[in-house]
């Protein structure tokens, strides 16, 4: 009997799936996405894509792209207003918003447990990642994979040598060498392309890479202490105000933003940048296909050995970077088919049609067995010719857009290679290599209701603090005087109620 119940409840779902892929109305799911091309107009009516993924799907996505510079903000807003709340939404990260407002979206922990279901929201083969993204144990949101040690330093290595530095940094004390050397390249250049929507990559990286804590560390008591209590924080601190004050950081980097931060390599005015070192094939790929550039002139670090003779990585991410949540402007009875539109974006098909979008409409395959934003027939550096490149791209991205911004790739990233570079090798073999100096956030599941209520205010209170520090608008007594505020504030109660968290665990 129990064989026969599961076999019609099995033919209802496969009979609901053909039905709502076949419906003559297609179901719509609205969806909030950071946008990183907000000087572009995106394409709704008439864009071959989303026809595409409706005709594939049964689904119309009405997606309201938010500029990523202003993404917080929006997010935080629009969570406060449930009536309106769109039914997908994209977090950028497991942060205080997330766990504070969980209540407003699904629990999708036996949904996602479903492999036969939902093949591709892979959770037999990802559980420590979900994990990862847990509150309480409970899975409220498909995490968005990331490469784990993908964090680093990428630099212009032509610029490099023409300033005396031609071999790749592999300690601190030659980082600091490339970055003063970077530094007086010209008066109107900078070492290190620091933005002020983003400065928290940048200071983790540095910071950890001289041995402070990623963002929380146990001491020997198995007490939990913030990062900036560790003397390398202070340290790393102090690398970025040296550069800020012999002119390698831009004055005004407090007032730039994600929007332009490709812009200020692509131009020339900044040489170096601590983030994500896939960027840097990107740009290099960027540069191959603008610039006419042939040769390699990007290079990238994936760790440094520290004055103590480590090497510690911050990770940028813990598997995943960021969630695609679903909200509870979702009818119940409608979950499973929203679960099933983002088991297909996991899919080969989907993940393609995310990134790169429709063969000959925003890709094509070269006979070199890669995608590339124009035919092949427009290959060259003739004036002509990339006038006519600079077209298909331009008409790309009005196509595609930020809809990669979807993508989730938790069975693995299934995407068609795109022009390949030495680089790209370089990158694949450091995270493999790198991964075992990952410094982990101990933390990072764990809760703390002081943090939960206050953790918010006083991180922003940190890390206002740091980049006063870096610009040279404090001082070092007047950081160690926020950082006692902070202490004062619900600091040590957060510490305290992390410490118990983390005992608990280790019982």
């Amino acid at each position: 009997m129990k064989k026969l119940v599961s076999l019609v409840l099995a033919l209802i779902m496969v009979l609901s799936m053909m039905s709502f892929a076949q419906a003559e109305d297609p179901f719509v799911i609205t969806v909030m996405l950071p946008d990183f091309y907000t000087d572009v107009e995106f394409v709704t009516e008439g864009n071959p894509i989303l026809d595409y993924i409706q005709e594939k799907t049964g689904v119309k996505l009405d997606i309201q792209f938010q500029a990523n510079s202003a993404y917080g903000d929006i997010l935080s807003t629009t969570l406060a207003t449930p009536d309106d709340m769109p039914m997908i939404i994209s977090f950028t990260g497991r942060d205080n918003t997330f766990i504070q407002n969980v209540a407003a979206f699904w629990d999708l922990t036996d949904y996602v447990k479903d492999d036969a279901t939902y093949p591709e929201l892979a959770y037999a083969g990802a559980q420590a990642v979900y994990a990862n993204t847990a509150v309480d144990g409970r899975v409220y949101g498909i995490f968005r994979s990331r490469a784990f040690p993908r964090a680093g330093i990428y630099y212009r290595r032509d610029i490099a040598a023409q300033v005396g530095i031609t071999e790749e940094p592999k300690t601190i004390a030659e980082l600091t060498a490339l970055a003063e050397a970077l530094a007086g390249y010209s008066d109107d250049t900078y070492a290190l392309n620091m933005i002020g929507n983003y400065t928290a990559g940048t200071i983790n990286i540095i910071t950890v890479a001289m041995g402070a804590p990623n963002v929380w560390g146990v001491d020997e008591n198995n007490n939990v202490y913030p990062a900036h209590e560790s003397p390398a924080y202070l340290q790393g601190l102090k690398w970025l105000r040296h550069l800020y004050e012999i002119g390698g950081i831009a004055p005004d980097f407090v007032t730039r933003t994600s929007t332009d931060w490709d812009k200020f390599e692509r131009t020339g005015n900044c040489f170096m940048r601590f983030d994500c070192n896939d960027n840097a094939h990107r740009q290099q790929e960027w540069f191959e296909a603008n610039e006419g550039v042939t040769e390699q002139i990007f290079d990238e670090i994936g760790g440094l050995v520290n004055d103590d003779g480590n090497i510690c990585v911050w990770p940028q991410n813990a598997g995943y970077a960021g969630l695609v949540v679903i909200t509870k402007a979702v009818k119940e009875e409608d979950l499973p088919k929203v679960l099933k539109f983002l088991d297909w974006c996991n899919s080969a098909e989907g993940q393609v049609v995310l990134n790169s979008g429709l063969e000959g409409v925003t890709y094509w395959m070269w006979d070199d067995g890669c995608a590339h934003a124009y035919p092949q027939e427009y290959a060259g550096d003739s004036e002509e010719l990339v006038a006519i490149q600079k077209e298909y791209s331009d008409r790309n991205v009005t196509l595609q857009g930020s809809l990669n911004q979807l993508h989730m790739g938790t069975s693995g990233d299934k995407l068609i290679p795109g022009k390949h570079t030495a680089l790209r090798d370089e990158y694949t073999a450091n995270n493999t290599y790198y991964a075992q100096f990952v410094v982990a956030n101990p933390c990072l599941t764990l809760t703390s209701e002081t943090y939960l209520a206050f953790g918010s205010t006083l991180d922003t209170l940190l890390s206002d603090a740091a980049v006063q520090f870096i610009a040279g608008e404090i001082d070092e007594d007047g950081l160690l005087a926020v950082w006692e505020q902070w202490s004062e504030e619900g600091g040590e109660q957060i510490k305290a109620e992390y410490s118990a968290a983390y005992q608990a665990t280790l019982q």
